[in-house]
């Protein structure tokens, strides 16, 4: 038996091993299939790798073969025929020919798709599969830009059987197979070996995504990723450059960074503000300042990655005496004051500010209003309530929005729309290429927007990873990739009983509440229940209408900037978002009623099914925390309480005072900094999930734990120090002594004991916030918890997974505090007593 338990404690406690290539990215894709949404981090950890198209975009934007090996346009444009590899299967084993093809382009351009990109295929008129590996495009009209649209993410081939459970359970064609979504920390893939092509070198990937700056450059100076596409933290990377664990590389991306500029608005309707306002930037100031030197000057609207491009910057170069000179022209008040609205994005608020200040220098002078993602796409995008905003228009080739009278920046131009439609007529690429060229210069004369810059692509990785290959679409292509010192092997699951330990916690915590009931008074408890039924009900009420007034489109969200209307018309006819508010409201009461908390409008999971996935690390975060705060409280209230007034006294008073002071963010970044890149004791953030280990798990949890901790400890000092203060002259404690009791015995044994009631009150609230109130350092640590599911939740405005969360967390502060309740009358009878006839 104990050589039994002996095993089972080192299966819990020994790490599991495997040889993946641990891959970080900035954002958390909300679904892992690019048909049905258009957030960039699906492409980005999907695209090329899980799912593969008719053909591929290279890194300049040109059309590579993949799943079609070749294709022949008819004389006359009006057809393209594909011929298909042959021995193409998903990773379910689902053969893929040309029948599968046929679907997956049918379901994507059907009336009603939520497909985000839908209008691209506007020019087929039908789809056709002669044979298995043949199939072929009939066309309305010509298109030129056919080719490469079939290129993107939002038209990879899948199957039939699988198509609806994809954006949970990827089945597709590429090198790498879909094992493991652990939302909120993690995504892990393994190589596919029937892949048709060159298998993959490595064994695993496993993505983890980390948005804070300062915790992904922890977490990259730590060894704690092999390579981070999109570093968020370009001022960090002069130290990452001279480290030669390191290896930077700096390219560009698909993104055009821009200074939108609200045509609808009569000031900026004129083309010699617009041109003024062009003459005021100083694009590489903008760079230095805002992106810390990395990214490339444009003066129009295409990426210098593509054969067709032209530097057009020297058409508005920085010229502020030109800027006065314009806008004097143009007679402009000086007392308006433009609106600059900026999304929460780094370069975006760096940027601005910038901005800002060199339009001002000129006479523009502007009011900064920083915005959530909700609320930028709520009043720019949808409503046009803005003056100004900046952006990156990340989508490859998508110049087609100029020709959109109805896009955000309300730009119309009947040249542009004449040069839009001779590039559907255009095959030939030198044809194409002078056509192009027109455009961007078209859009650089009519000074649509402020071209700022190319948003550059940095990538950091551990030296020696070689065989990365990028693409136009922003993924990482990993199939070729190797990394000195990886070995064979996955990683195994150490089965249900590591992963049972956030579970135990709970399970203990309701335990010790059902044996506090069975001694509390029945009637106290009947009025409890009935107390706790009220206060869910009227909450309820108030976060519902709460969430419904809160700004932005849930649809609007998933499927990206360039969805048309119909889409999101679809998506959210799909979501149920167009019934009437009541409606929502009593299907959303009825199903709670019966045990269910909906279904998340981004993850397309039931909010249950999220909640049992979080509170696994939440729950053990937050018992770990509070057990470190008891552990440095109370040992510290009993010194000072013990000579009130000494030496001792002041400085746990100092002490506690600073540990109120401070934030526990910033305890959990320094804690990051000393711990795990310069000790190396600890990972800087994560969390390796129990089935790899107890060890692994709570060394995961100890930063964040202590840094929760630590001003919950100093509060407690302060509240059980005071308590136990006032005790100090009680008759009891001079009994106690009179008998011979020691100042320790006395304190410990008589003092404690009575000063119980504020401290339980105390650790209760304290309870709760750790449960509910921990978003910023779950953010700080990357840790998949409650408060970061939260956090995630409003910022894609998912209303059922807020509305539900929140529930749920009103329910957990009521339970806590009447758990407390439970434990102060059980510690001190004199309130059982006094509370008899409530």
């Amino acid at each position: 038996m104990r050589r039994l338990v002996a095993l089972l404690l080192i299966a819990l406690w020994w790490p599991a091993h495997a040889a993946t290539l641990r891959v970080a990215l900035q954002l958390e894709p909300p679904l892992l299939d690019p048909t049905v949404a258009a957030a960039a981090p699906i492409s980005e950890v999907v695209y090329g790798n899980v799912f593969e198209g008719l053909v591929s975009l290279a890194e300049d934007g040109s059309a590579q073969p993949r799943l079609a090996e070749r294709w022949d346009i008819a004389p006359d444009g009006l057809s393209l025929r594909f011929t298909l590899r042959d021995g193409v299967r998903f990773h379910d084993g689902t053969p893929f020919d040309a029948t599968v093809a046929r679907f997956a382009l049918e379901r994507a351009r059907a009336e009603g798709s939520a497909n985000p990109q839908r209008s691209l295929l506007a020019a087929i008129a039908a789809v056709e599969a002669p044979d298995a590996h043949t199939l072929v495009l009939r066309l309305k009209h010509r298109d030129g830009g056919l080719l490469q649209s079939l290129g993107s993410a939002a038209f990879v081939m899948v199957a039939p059987a699988t198509a609806a459970t994809n954006p949970t359970a990827p089945n597709g064609t590429g090198p790498w197979r879909f094992v493991d979504w652990q939302r909120g920390n993690r995504i892990e893939l393994v190589r596919f070996e029937g892949y048709w092509g060159e298998r993959a070198q490595l064994d695993g990937l496993r993505y983890r995504f980390i948005a804070d700056p300062s915790a992904a450059y922890a977490a990259v100076m730590a060894g704690d990723v092999d390579v981070f596409s999109n570093f968020p933290a370009p001022e960090h990377l002069a130290q990452i450059r001279a480290d030669r664990r390191f290896e930077l590389r700096v390219g560009l991306s698909e993104g055009e960074t821009l200074l939108s500029i609200n045509h609808r608005r009569a000031p900026l309707a004129s083309l010699a503000v617009r041109r003024a306002i062009a003459a005021a930037i100083d694009r590489q100031a903008l760079i230095d300042g805002a992106m810390f030197g990395y990214g490339q000057p444009i003066g129009s609207h295409f990426s210098p990655r593509h054969a067709a491009y032209i530097d057009l910057t020297g058409q508005s170069p920085h010229d502020p005496a030109r800027a006065r000179a314009l806008l004097a022209e143009a007679g402009w008040p000086a007392d308006r004051v433009l609106s600059l609205k900026l999304p929460p994005t780094a370069y975006a608020r760096r940027g601005g500010e910038i901005l800002a200040a060199q339009l001002a220098a000129v006479g523009i002078r502007t009011r900064v209003e920083n915005l959530e993602w909700a609320q930028w796409l709520d009043q720019v995008f949808v409503r046009h309530d803005f003056d100004l905003t900046v952006i990156v228009h990340s989508e490859p080739l998508d110049y087609g929005i100029y020709g959109r009278d109805d896009y955000y920046f309300g730009y119309r131009s009947e040249r542009v729309k004449a040069l839009l439609r001779q590039l559907d007529e255009q095959t030939e690429d030198a044809e194409r290429r002078t056509t192009l060229q027109a455009l961007q210069r078209q859009l650089s004369d009519d000074a649509v927007n402020g071209f700022l810059f190319q948003y550059p692509r940095l990538v950091v990785a551990r030296a020696g990873l070689a065989g990365v290959r990028f693409n136009a679409v922003g993924s990482l292509e990993l199939a070729g990739a190797t990394l000195p010192g990886a070995t064979a092997g996955a990683a195994g699951d150490r089965g249900a009983v590591p992963r049972a330990v956030g579970w135990g916690v709970a399970l203990l915590l309701v335990l010790g509440l059902v044996g506090l009931m069975r001694r509390a008074d029945p009637r106290w408890l009947v009025a409890r229940a009935a107390s706790f039924g009220l206060t869910l009900g009227v909450a309820s009420v108030l976060i519902f209408a709460l969430v419904q007034v809160a700004p932005g489109d849930p649809a609007r969200h998933v499927l990206g900037l360039q969805a048309d209307e119909q889409a999101v018309a679809a998506l959210r006819a799909q979501l149920g978002l167009d019934d009437p508010v009541p409606t929502r409201y009593g299907r959303w009461v009825a199903a709670l009623l019966q045990g269910d908390l909906g279904t998340s409008l981004t993850y397309r999971v039931p909010v249950a099914e999220l909640l049992a996935e979080r509170l696994p690390v939440t729950l053990p975060l937050a018992a770990l925390a509070l057990l470190l705060a008891v552990t440095l409280a109370l040992p510290a209230a009993l010194l000072a309480a013990r000579r009130p007034g000494g030496r001792v006294d002041h400085a746990v008073s100092a002490a506690s005072q600073l540990g109120v002071s401070v934030p526990d963010f910033w305890l959990g970044v320094m804690g990051a900094w000393l711990f795990a890149v310069l000790l190396r004791w600890v990972p800087a953030g994560g969390f390796p999930g129990w089935e790899a280990g107890l060890a692994a798990g709570l060394q995961s949890l100890a930063l964040p734990a202590l840094a929760l901790a630590v001003p919950q400890a100093a509060i407690l000092t302060r509240v059980l120090r005071a308590a136990l203060a006032e005790l100090a002259q009680a008759e009891f404690l001079r009994t106690a002594r009179a008998k011979g009791a020691s100042r320790w015995r006395a304190l410990w044994r008589h003092a404690l004991p009575n000063a119980a009631s504020p401290v339980l009150t105390l650790l209760g609230l304290q309870t709760a916030y750790l449960l509910a109130g921990s978003v910023i350092v779950e953010n700080v640590f990357f840790l998949p918890g409650v408060g970061r599911l939260l956090f995630q939740g409003v910022t894609a405005h998912d209303l059922v997974l807020v509305q539900s969360l929140v529930l749920v967390l009103v329910a957990l502060g009521v339970a806590i505090s009447a758990a407390v309740e439970l434990a102060a009358r059980a510690a001190d009878p004199r309130l059982q007593r006094r509370g008899a006839g409530a």
